[in-house]
């Protein structure tokens, strides 16, 4: 066998070895036959399919991870078929980092180098990542936001904030109260794509590849509920919680970063304000953060990112393993490692993979309504995110369940995702959807719209499986709590609860049990599996739902009972 089938064997038998994720580990890429470049060529599509358009190689890197390095001349060489391979497949390259290894059988300098291949896929206009802005009031959430998105840095006096607020009383007190999206764009060869360039959200779309999407959500206290509302309903794929290095774990941090750990959002920090503050100071905010992260009930293992190495070690270990989380300590007054959660930003890959986004996409039409729009001379506009299948202009979709119960036929007349135009929309991805003249006021918060195909059913009452999480006395019938599915919210009452083994009247801190839970003003439209979280005052709890009950058994009966009785030891 000659040296080029035996890389061309090694490439294949690699291929099947780690079918899945986006990072290749490539010893050399030195003149390859045309006939191994095409197998290379097959193997990078591949990769960019796993990475949903992004993909890491690792070159001088043998394939069980074994780093070798290659001379200046061989790398030179390896890095140039890549960018063949690259513009072969319409995808472009970034170096990432170069790095110095010492290996036994060779003293001269030997070199290995991990390079960034992204290429938007053909049925997409770019990748795409939701990020949810966590914190405490008053930590420099949306300052941070105003700094990454507007390309200047804030005056110490909240100017960067600015254009980011809805509200006249949010410009006055300087607080967020509402949920608010700001968008923050790299193009195919890893550089900041923003407002310092472009003039609208359209041109920011044209000219990235990737898009980062804040969801900058509200810190004080009174406003819980809607940051409940903005991690439930966006369904985002990170969190960033930011801290005041002045201020340290304070307010709602815990509560946010308990939120983001019951959700299963992955989640990484940022120390902001270094600049108000000495370098002890930040080390001590820095080692109460640790400290908390590694208690028994986060068992996160924290990673401070001080230089552009750590920030890409971090953004694939990150997104790897859920028990890493990355720990930024930046400036938005003076920029101090503001370039260190852009390059963090820029490699973060998607959390899922094909697969999983080609299963949900082949579904039915499911599409969770967030937001509701009256505007002029466009009609009534609704904004969420496509749960499961593929939404085209022109479909006609039922949306509901209204007071009654019912679906009612629309027809989507036009959509937009980040503020630009699109004509296709899959599984997902958010967007705003324009619906004509559908009567606005028919339509609420908490609604999906869905094929008809689906033949929805109407949900008064569901069983959940729950863990009290939290409750000063005891947790008992009759009890009302708020409840969040996804993008339903509503009050709904306690109609009956299981202990562990047995019916039991009550339930404390820390015990699990089968609730029924009943909605007090409307139906709602729930699916099994869901993410359950609810809460009134210091009482809270999470859980999933196990079942919905059909409209005959909305009304409490013996052979209601049983049935629930006999499902709670089935799940037991």
């Amino acid at each position: 066998m000659c040296a080029h089938d035996l890389l061309f064997f090694n490439d294949t038998f690699h291929l099947f070895q780690a079918e899945e994720g986006n990072i290749e580990y490539k010893l050399k890429l030195v003149n390859p036959t045309q006939y191994r470049f095409e197998h290379l060529a097959t193997q990078l599509k591949w990769r960019l399919q796993e990475g949903r358009g992004e993909a890491v190689y690792q070159i001088g890197v043998e394939d069980n991870g074994l780093m070798v390095g290659l001379t200046e001349e061989d790398m030179k060489a390896s890095l140039k078929t890549l960018r063949r391979m690259a513009e072969k497949v319409g995808a472009d390259i970034t170096l990432l980092r170069e790095r110095e290894v010492d290996y036994e059988l060779d003293r001269s300098r030997r070199k290995i180098a991990e390079v960034l291949v992204r290429k938007v896929p053909d049925d997409q206009q770019f990748l795409d990542l939701r990020v949810a802005v966590l914190g405490n009031v008053d930590s420099g959430k949306s300052t941070l936001l105003g700094v990454l998105t507007q390309g200047e840095l804030d005056n110490g006096r909240g100017r960067a904030r600015l254009n980011l607020f809805r509200h006249l009383h949010e410009i006055q007190t300087g607080r967020t109260s509402s949920i608010s999206f700001e968008i923050l764009g790299f193009n195919s060869k890893g550089e900041v794509v923003n407002y310092s360039e472009s003039r609208t959200a359209e041109e920011i779309c044209e000219s990235s590849s990737k898009m980062i999407t804040f969801i900058d959500l509200a810190g004080h206290y009174k406003y819980l509920k809607t940051t409940i509302f903005g991690l439930t309903s966006y369904c985002p794929d990170f969190a960033m919680l930011v801290v005041g290095a002045n201020t340290g774990i304070a307010g709602t941090t815990r509560e946010h970063l308990g939120l983001a750990m019951a959700l299963k959002v992955p989640i990484f920090i940022v120390v902001s304000k270094v600049d108000l503050c000495s370098s002890g100071t930040v080390e001590k905010t820095v080692r109460q953060l640790e400290r908390v992260l590694k208690q028994p009930g986060c068992n996160k293992v924290p990673m401070l990112v001080t230089s552009p190495d750590d920030a890409v070690t971090a953004a694939q270990q990150f997104a790897q393993s859920a028990s890493i989380t990355p720990i930024f300590t930046l400036s938005s007054v003076s920029g101090e490692n503001l370039d260190l959660l852009k390059v963090f930003f820029n490699i973060l890959p998607p959390l899922s993979n094909s697969k999983e986004q080609e299963e949900l996409m082949q579904q039915l039409t499911e599409f969770q309504v967030d937001e509701i729009y009256s505007v002029p001379d466009v009609g009534t506009v609704v904004g969420g995110t496509l749960y499961s299948g593929v939404c085209r202009e022109g479909d006609r979709l039922v949306v509901g369940p209204t007071d009654e119960g019912k679906f009612l036929r629309l027809k989507v007349c036009s959509m937009q995702r980040n503020r630009s135009a699109c004509r296709v929309l899959r599984a997902g991805q958010a967007a705003t959807l324009a619906l004509g003249n559908f009567d606005r006021s028919l339509l609420r918060k908490g609604m999906v719209m869905v094929s008809p195909k689906m033949n929805p059913t109407i949900c008064w009452q569901f069983e959940a499986a729950i863990v009290l999480l939290f409750h000063a006395k005891t947790f008992r019938r009759g009890f009302q709590v708020t409840v969040h599915v996804g993008n339903v919210r509503q009050t709904a009452t306690v109609e009956c609860l299981l202990g562990k083994v047995h019916f039991s009247e009550e339930l404390r801190t820390g015990e699990r049990a089968v609730v029924c839970f009943r909605f007090m003003k409307h139906p709602e439209y729930l699916r099994v599996g869901a993410k359950l979280l609810f809460r009134e005052g210091v009482t809270k709890g999470i859980g999933h739902v196990t079942h919905l009950l059909p409209t005959s058994q909305n009304h409490g009966n013996m052979a209601f009972f049983a049935n629930f009785s006999a499902r709670f030891l089935i799940i037991y």
